[in-house]
């Protein structure tokens, strides 16, 4: 019998939910997820080491703001990365927006133009990339003024089903809803063990899918964030799914059965909800889990995009 990831891939587009080179060339996903936490660990790897010193290159030569010089090398890098995954993947890379511009609609929608134009001096088009955004109110709707540009984005940090719906209505490409970090926060809360099917993530999962296609909403939903295998299977057949590499691995050993759990044939009857601001912004303040998982993951972002600002600062200054 072909392997549990073999299966996987006749029902779900597999991505792989890292920047390790090796790993991508070996699992052969379709695309690849990457955020600001995944290009600091690619960074620090030798693969990247001729990549680091363009980049310093580079920013010697812009003169200007030492900081922001830094800034400027640090999106320079994560265009570096996700250069080097877009060589070995068929579909799209994704590449994340600054952290810090989460709740800023302009400077977010101005960043991701220059992430394009990024990859573009390095002769990839945009039709290869998605941007990544925060699922805050101002994310979304910097995702709504790019896709009327034609530039694709990944709606990221996604808890809610309010996150989802208005996502959905900006007509954004593809969510990413947190299958195991909603999984935390719940064990977290009431110290209980969760089967699959108790899952609070999955269960997450299953219902925005259902709302996607009971009402014919286009924006494709892949599952992010798993924290075990059990977690991947009890998704089976959801648009896409991004996993890691050890993940991944385990998958592709395991030669039992794999069962598909969702398909858009049959999606359970969910009412279409009109969602206004202050509609979302009652419905996020109402679900303690999705607003306390969406403000530490941007704080967790902005950690690791301030540790690469502060890294590419000492390279930049010899220290």
């Amino acid at each position: 019998m072909p392997s549990k990831l073999e299966q996987l891939r006749t029902m779900t587009t597999v991505v792989a939910d890292t920047g390790d080179i090796e790993a991508v060339a070996r699992l052969k996903p379709v695309d690849c997820t990457t955020n600001p936490s995944i290009v600091l660990k690619a960074l620090n790897t030798p693969m990247f080491t001729d990549a680091i010193e363009e980049a310093v290159i580079w920013g010697r030569k812009q003169g200007g703001n030492p900081d922001a010089v830094s800034a400027a090398v640090a999106d320079r890098l994560a265009i570096s990365v996700g250069a080097a995954l877009s060589r070995l993947v068929p579909g799209r890379v994704s590449t994340e927006v600054d952290a810090d511009l989460s709740f800023n609609t302009k400077a977010s929608v101005e960043k991701a133009h220059g992430i394009i134009a990024g990859y573009k001096e390095r002769g990839i088009e945009q039709d290869r990339i998605l941007i990544k955004l925060a699922s805050t109110w101002e994310g979304i709707r910097a995702a709504e003024i790019l896709q009327k540009e034609g530039i694709d984005c990944n709606l990221t940090l996604l808890f809610s089903k309010a996150q989802a719906i208005a996502c959905a209505d900006a007509k954004a490409f593809l969510i990413s809803p947190f299958v195991g970090r909603i999984l935390d926060w719940y064990k977290a809360s009431t110290g209980k063990d969760y089967t699959p099917e108790e899952d609070p993530g999955v269960i997450s999962v299953r219902e925005i899918y259902n709302y996607y296609k009971f009402n014919d909403i286009k924006t494709i939903v892949m599952g992010a964030s798993f924290r075990s295998v059990a977690e991947v299977e009890a998704l089976a057949g959801c648009d896409r799914l991004t996993i890691s590499p050890n993940l991944l691995d385990e998958l592709s050993k395991d030669e039992g059965k794999l069962v598909r759990r969702l398909s858009p044939e049959n999606p359970t009857s969910v009412a279409k909800i009109d969602l206004d601001e202050n509609t979302f912004r009652w419905m996020m303040n109402e679900d303690a889990m999705a607003t306390e998982k969406l403000a530490e993951g941007i704080r967790v972002f902005a950690k690791d995009l301030h540790a690469l600002r502060t890294m590419v600062g000492k390279v930049m200054t010899g220290v």
